[in-house]
């Protein structure tokens, strides 16, 4: 999904992974602003990484649960960027929180996803 719609990873900090995504045809809807699932895409794909990085990956996986995501403001060009944070890491779950701006800094999206760990 990822490199489908160009979503690139740009740092990680001790508690936060940082991301974007172009606002092009492959991310926008018709009527020409970014689309919600596009938003959820990167939310969902930054709090997965994110998640599997709190694992051990040789004895467990993680798989989202739930996600939502309040849409504030349209995006029609450029880049957005998603800031991920844990809300709560468990042995069982995380829940992460992704902040979701514009190029200018202008909030676009709140994501919040659930993930469940899994044993192999």
């Amino acid at each position: 999904m990822l490199k489908h719609i160009g979503i690139e990873l740009l740092a990680i900090g001790e508690d936060w992974l940082k991301g974007r995504m172009p606002v092009d045809d492959r991310t926008r809807q018709p009527a020409g602003i970014l689309h919600g699932g596009a938003t959820c895409a990167l939310g969902e794909s930054l709090a997965s990484i994110a998640s599997s990085m709190c694992v051990d990956l040789a004895t467990h996986r993680v798989v989202g649960t739930e996600i939502s995501a309040s849409h504030i403001r349209s995006a029609r060009e450029g880049y957005v960027y998603g800031v991920c944070r844990p809300l709560h890491v468990g042995r069982r779950s995380h829940v992460w929180d992704v902040r979701i701006t514009d190029q200018e800094g202008k909030m676009v999206s709140v994501v919040r996803m659930t993930a469940t760990v899994l044993n192999y």
